[in-house]
């Protein structure tokens, strides 16, 4: 099907720092707690739709990589403190 090619490039990115991220944090949160983590911090990010991921690696300048760095970490960051405060329980 012509959408199975077709995907979100943030996804990656947003479920590798929720990942990084939670071995760092003090607290245990459940697969629901970081889907929703994952969830929260996509909805507050740009929708960067791509075929394959390298095009977006290819055509990225360091500059632009490093900011949609910047910006996951820091919608993953606050994800994690809106689920900590308002965890949906399963």
């Amino acid at each position: 099907m012509i959408l199975d090619n077709i995907h979100n490039h943030y996804e990656k990115l947003v479920f590798d720092e929720v990942m990084g991220q939670q071995s760092s944090l003090g607290r245990d949160f459940t697969e629901g707690m970081l889907e929703d983590v994952v969830c929260v911090a996509l909805n507050n990010l740009p929708a960067r739709y791509v075929r394959h991921s390298v095009d977006i690696a290819f055509y990225l300048t360091l500059p632009e990589r490093e900011q949609m760095e910047k910006l996951v970490r820091n919608a993953v960051q606050e994800a994690f403190r809106q689920v900590a405060k308002n965890p949906h329980e399963d």
